[in-house]
């Protein structure tokens, strides 16, 4: 069985830990407490962590080509400025259902965002693929779900794979030379009693990472969709895991507490704290979002 040296690098115990990303020119990890309203930042060089507060549910941040940072609120697309913890609204989906809340992001290969909306009550079917280009907000063209995941884009810059939380599902689609999307295919079901598949990453082989909401890991799949590797994690609610390090080749994974009982949290206190482990593979550099 293959080490990955899993370890907890910051305590955090998050309520709903989210969107890890490694932004490059800081060499850092930045990730979100959603229900907490908490925007995190970790250096693994210094230990060095910190935290802002949000005015509402935060789902993501991810660097802007600018050098400045885009964050995901309930309420739209915003600048966020860690200097004075500032929000400056850019744009929203319009017509999104008004229950609704961001969930989960990711850039393409030409800085377009690649972000999903779920009902933040988890019972509806209203939560759709977006993408940001331009300083515009357009629907994917996807079908609404309740709980949207991913979007995870390879490598490749044209293959996006998009999650059903509750439909246990993972989509993937072809994005053309402008920004739309084919047909959807089904990649991948998780089978039951594994878990929920939540946020995913794609390595630079090609494979794409899944974590699995009450599932205690992460999942490995070929492109041809066959699972490959799982690494086993200290709590059950693992969300999503991002690529970092100078080599890209250490794994952090968020994790939650949510919808954990008192005797669960006493069986896995680790849960909502960050983790780190060795992948075996490196990751793909994250593409800054063209502002």
């Amino acid at each position: 069985m293959t080490d990955h040296h899993v370890r907890t690098i910051l305590p955090v115990q998050a309520v709903l830990g989210e969107g890890p990303v490694w932004i490059g020119r800081e060499q850092a990890v930045w990730f979100v407490d959603i229900k907490s309203r908490h925007i995190h930042r970790f250096d693994p060089a210094s230990g060095t962590a910190q935290r802002w507060d949000a005015p509402d549910q935060v789902g993501w941040v991810l660097p802007s080509d600018d050098g400045g940072l885009i964050a995901g609120l309930r309420t739209g697309l915003h600048r966020f400025d860690p200097a004075d913890g500032s929000f400056t609204f850019l744009a929203r989906p319009e017509g999104d259902a008004a229950g609704n809340r961001l969930n989960d992001a990711a850039t393409d290969s030409a800085g377009r965002i690649w972000f999903g909306t779920m009902d933040d009550a988890e019972t509806d079917l209203t939560g759709r693929v977006y993408r940001h280009a331009g300083g515009t907000v357009s629907d994917s063209g996807l079908a609404p779900v309740c709980i949207t995941n991913g979007p995870a884009i390879a490598g490749d810059g044209v293959t996006l794979y998009h999650t059903d939380t509750l439909g246990k599902t993972i989509w993937r689609a072809t994005i053309d030379g402008d920004g739309r999307l084919g047909a959807a295919t089904r990649f991948v079901t998780i089978e039951e009693g594994a878990g929920y598949p939540d946020g995913s990453v794609v390595d630079a082989e090609g494979c794409l990472w899944v974590a699995l909401w009450g599932g205690w890991g992460v999942r490995r799949y070929d492109p041809a969709g066959a699972l490959i590797g799982t690494v086993r994690l200290p709590a059950s609610n693992i969300t999503k895991i991002a690529f970092g390090g100078a080599d890209l080749r250490t794994a952090y994974a968020t994790s939650a507490r949510k919808g954990l009982d008192a005797e669960a949290l006493a069986d896995q206190p680790e849960a909502g704290n960050l983790f780190a482990f060795d992948p075996g593979v490196a990751g793909v550099p994250v593409t800054p979002v063209a502002v």
